[in-house]
């Protein structure tokens, strides 16, 4: 696996490294020893998989609170989308900063997202799957979110929404819940 920093510390695009033949191809999509090595979680214990029929529909931004705060490791295995996360950790020096990643099917890129960074994304096509690992277990009275338009952070979405949940819409503003 190949390990590409970001802007957001801690935050890493990881592409496949695959070995291949007249078959295909194998390659490795998690190795704790690889994790470990660039300093990243290892202690990963639940899998989620999301589904999303429509093309522009957007899902996030989601965290939670310690500590229960969430580390994901997020893959597209199929259509595309565009992953953004959002920098929610004072001490950090991309704090309120956001970065988006492209992940489909085909560059089967994966994105490693610290916790407490915000995470949602953006589908690019119809039908399309995402898989993940994240580190602890979902607790509703810790989760939290920012809308997807809020003016603090200023994502440039890749194309208009054309679905989201009434909650993703609902949240208040960033700024608001800091005072």
């Amino acid at each position: 696996m190949k390990f590409t920093e970001t802007p957001i510390r801690g935050a890493y695009v990881v592409d496949l490294e695959p070995r291949g033949d007249d078959r295909g191809f194998f390659a490795r999509t998690y190795c704790a020893r690889e994790f470990g090595a660039h300093g990243l979680r290892t202690d990963l214990v639940q899998g989620n998989l999301s589904f999303s029929r429509v093309k522009g529909t957007l899902r996030g931004m989601h965290y939670q609170l310690p500590p229960f705060g969430e580390t994901k490791y997020v893959r597209c295995t199929r259509g595309a989308l565009y992953d953004v996360i959002i920098d929610l950790r004072p001490d950090s020096p991309s704090y309120m900063k956001w970065h988006g990643v492209e992940l489909t099917a085909e560059n089967r890129r994966a994105f490693y997202i610290p916790e407490m960074c915000a995470n949602g994304f953006y589908i690019l096509e119809e039908d399309t799957e995402i898989s993940y690992l994240v580190n602890q277990y979902y607790s509703p009275d810790h989760e939290r979110g920012i809308r997807h338009d809020d003016p603090a952070f200023g994502i440039q979405w890749p194309g208009p929404v054309n679905l989201i949940s009434p909650k993703d819409t609902s949240w208040p503003d960033y700024v608001a819940t800091v005072h």
